[in-house]
């Protein structure tokens, strides 16, 4: 059990505890999305309009959530998404990030633009199942010498970001004039990515490759003729491209397209364990959590990150066994019907109990 756990019963606690610790900034950071943030609505919005069809009168006294990725068992089906300067929420955010992953029995992904980077997050946590995930801001001959880094390191999986291919506007920070990143050495490449850049990648790369940023099934489908081993289905958490449809809208499509030919992994808003059952459910192998993961640490650090996966980890296996499941191999669509979302939706609406007192905040 983690130290936090006396201190963090619900995941609105946490969620409260890192509002109070963050300033403004940092805390639109985590909660906000690019332009009228109508994706980042509607990835939320796109998990409330499934319902549960739960069959009763099974023996569901053995519910486990475990699974199987890249060959290792994991506690919870549960990847921390890549996050760009998580050492904002936290001291070495990436390394104690990975640490939490690894002391909880997860996935991690880190971002190439967040610190620590790759071999100091290898060393902190040399037994988590560590991927990697880069935006490409140099030519090929750049790109091959981080891939050896992220292989010499013992790295699952490489990722690619594909859907940044031009930097969102985030009126958020625009408005109060806190612009980030724009002024990144070698941007220019990432507009110039091809799917021949995917194949040369594919062919030198040891490890499995993941594009993330996939929103249609065309995407998919073309994905898995390039080789692709894991298609990432994400809209960026709403913070790049506006108006687009929420992940869980999108996952159908590109589980049909996919046709098991790879590993589906989704993120986009997914903060309860009913979502990432929802997910599942709907033929994802894997979820991504990232602002889920930002709160945790703005909360309490690592032992932040670790409460709130177990506090998921209880959440996922009631809603298992309330459905009358007791493996995540037992889930179909048939547990799902589409509803009529409810409102509001948005970053923080999965959280119906949670109180942000902005006086307590200065």
């Amino acid at each position: 059990m983690s130290s936090a756990e006396p201190r963090f019963l619900t995941l609105h606690e946490l969620v409260q505890k890192a509002r109070q610790k963050l300033n403004h900034d940092n805390w639109d950071y985590i909660v906000g999305g690019t332009e009228t943030e109508t994706t980042l609505r509607r990835n939320r919005a796109s998990i409330d309009a499934l319902a549960f069809r739960p069959r009763v009168l099974r023996d569901v006294s053995n519910v486990s959530a475990r699974t199987s990725f890249l060959g290792r068992d994991l506690r919870l089906p549960l990847l921390l998404a890549p996050v760009g300067s998580l050492e904002l929420f936290a001291q070495g955010a990436g390394a104690a990030s990975a640490q939490a992953a690894e002391q909880f029995g997860i996935a991690h992904m880190l971002s190439s633009v967040c610190q620590p980077g790759i071999e100091a997050v290898a060393q902190a946590a040399p037994n988590a199942l560590r991927l990697f995930q880069l935006y490409v801001h140099g030519d090929a001959a750049w790109v091959d010498a981080i891939a050896e880094r992220v292989e010499a390191a013992g790295n699952g999986a490489f990722c690619l970001t594909v859907d940044t291919a031009h930097y969102s506007r985030r009126e958020r920070d625009q408005a109060k004039r806190n612009i980030r990143r724009l002024a990144v050495p070698g941007r220019e490449f990432q507009p110039q990515l091809t799917w021949k850049d995917v194949d040369r990648l594919k062919s030198k790369l040891k490890v499995p490759l993941i594009l993330k940023g996939i929103a249609t099934a065309e995407d998919a489908a073309m994905a898995v003729d390039h080789g692709v081993d894991m298609v990432y289905v994400s809209n960026h958490g709403g913070r790049q491209l506006d108006h687009c449809l929420g992940s869980m809208a999108v996952l159908p499509e590109v589980v049909k397209a996919v046709n098991g030919r790879a590993t589906v992994i989704v993120d986009g808003s997914f903060n309860r364990g009913s979502d990432i059952v929802k997910a599942i459910a709907s033929g994802a192998h894997m979820v991504g959590m990232g602002r889920m993961q930002c709160i945790g640490l703005a909360a309490d650090g690592a032992a932040g990150v670790v409460r709130m996966l177990e506090i998921l980890e209880d959440e996922i296996k009631i809603c298992m066994g309330l459905i009358g499941v007791n493996s995540l191999a037992e889930l179909n669509p048939s547990y799902l019907q589409a509803v009529a979302p409810l409102s509001p939706n948005d970053a923080l609406s999965a959280f119906p109990l949670l109180s942000l007192d902005e006086k307590a905040f200065y």
